[in-house]
């Protein structure tokens, strides 16, 4: 029995001196990690705002006269030039009131010539007292009379050549041309002014947004402190993700901030103006926007990766001075692309890790592997906001 108690006795204790022995390795082994070296720097300030496209001008086509629909002279959907023809509307009424008027106007000429040859004739013969100049005058007031029918007569005319060419519906514009509202065989109203089709200029197209008046007003608070590097005549460029996720490749540049809030939404309306040639924009969609609003000046930005967000704030694990990781609470700014912008908590020089980050535990030691891994450190990119060790 002793014998047994003696060998139960050994095992625990080697199983003991094991288990020891693995947690002591597990202490003191490094864990290699990459880190960035925190530094002040400037980055672009983005704005991420929905946006809905809308196009630069939108003209209503209407009907100019009264009569039947015969024909659609366009494709739907289809790009049209200014003053290209849309419908034609019966014109058989209005050219017979033309031909009417038309005669109307010959005859008032007929009449006014006649007028005017009795006024020549009776000139010579006043002088020599041959006729009155009761009757001289009388000859005058009807050339007058005939003459100024001639000029109504021929405004009437102008009116209706006017009338018989408004028969061809055409585009007041250039642009998309919409779908048809009316078909064949419809009568459509000069007085009523009947829809026809709506005729779009889409390039350019605007896409306009609302920001809040609180967020303008911070915007406004930043330039006025020197933290936002935008001045008054600095163009603002815009740039587009499309419903898909595809980004639009050609940027756009802000060229309208209303200056008043808007009462129910309290909001500020913008609006910015893309190049269209291809008609990938389309007018009533929803797009998201990166609006790029100068530079926020002297910050500390760290990568999102590197950051544990929490409802009362964010954490970052970094390289204390005797090498071994440590959380450090931060106060986290704005989200700018891929970066945190940190306003207290971190100082230049501090060491944030930035990888391994789910093997660390505070107090655990590090190996900085930055070189090793034989990656570009953060300061060769571009927009760094902080440098690899």
């Amino acid at each position: 029995m002793s014998f047994y108690r003696t060998l139960l006795l050994l095992v625990l204790g080697l199983v003991t001196a094991a288990c020891g022995s693995q947690e002591t390795a597990q202490q003191g082994q490094a864990v290699p990690v990459r880190t960035i070296t925190v530094s002040a720097t400037n980055i672009d300030n983005v704005i991420e705002l929905p946006g809905r496209v809308q196009p630069v001008r939108v003209a209503e086509v209407r009907a100019r006269v009264t009569g039947i629909v015969q024909q659609r002279t366009y494709e739907e959907g289809t790009d049209v030039s200014e003053g290209q023809a849309l419908f034609r509307i019966d014109p058989a009424e209005l050219r017979a009131s033309y031909a009417q008027i038309k005669a109307s106007l010959d005859r008032a000429r007929a009449t006014a010539a006649n007028a005017n040859a009795v006024v020549t004739r009776y000139r010579p013969l006043v002088a020599e007292n041959a006729i009155s100049g009761q009757e001289f005058d009388a000859a005058q007031a009807a050339a007058r009379e005939a003459n100024a029918n001639v000029a109504q007569i021929q405004a009437q005319l102008r009116a209706a050549s006017l009338q018989l060419g408004y028969t061809t519906v055409r585009a007041p514009i250039a642009g998309r041309a919409g779908r048809a509202v009316v078909t064949e065989g419809a009568l459509v109203s000069q007085p009523e002014g009947t829809l026809m089709t709506r005729v779009e200029q889409i390039s350019p197209i605007y896409v306009s947004f609302s920001q809040s008046a609180m967020e303008v007003l911070q915007i406004r608070r930043a330039i006025t402190s020197g933290e936002l590097d935008l001045q008054p005549g600095d163009a603002v460029e815009v740039r587009l993700t499309l419903p898909d996720g595809s980004e639009y490749g050609t940027p756009g540049l802000i060229e309208f901030l209303d200056f008043s809030v808007d009462e129910a939404t309290g909001t500020v309306q913008l609006r910015a103006e893309f190049p269209n040639p291809e008609g990938l924009l389309l007018s009533g969609e929803f797009v998201k926007a990166r609006i790029f609003a100068g530079k926020l000046t002297n910050i500390i930005a760290i990568p999102q990766l590197a950051v544990t967000v929490a409802d009362d704030g964010g954490t970052v694990m970094i390289v204390d001075k005797d090498g071994k990781a440590a959380v450090r609470p931060v106060k986290l700014g704005e989200l700018v692309g891929e970066k945190w912008v940190i306003k207290s908590g971190l100082k230049p020089g501090d060491r944030v890790i930035v990888s391994n980050l789910q093997k660390l535990q505070p107090g655990m030691p590090v190996q900085i592997a930055n070189a090793a891994t034989g990656r570009k450190p953060a300061a060769a990119a571009p927009k760094a906001t902080a440098k690899a060790d």
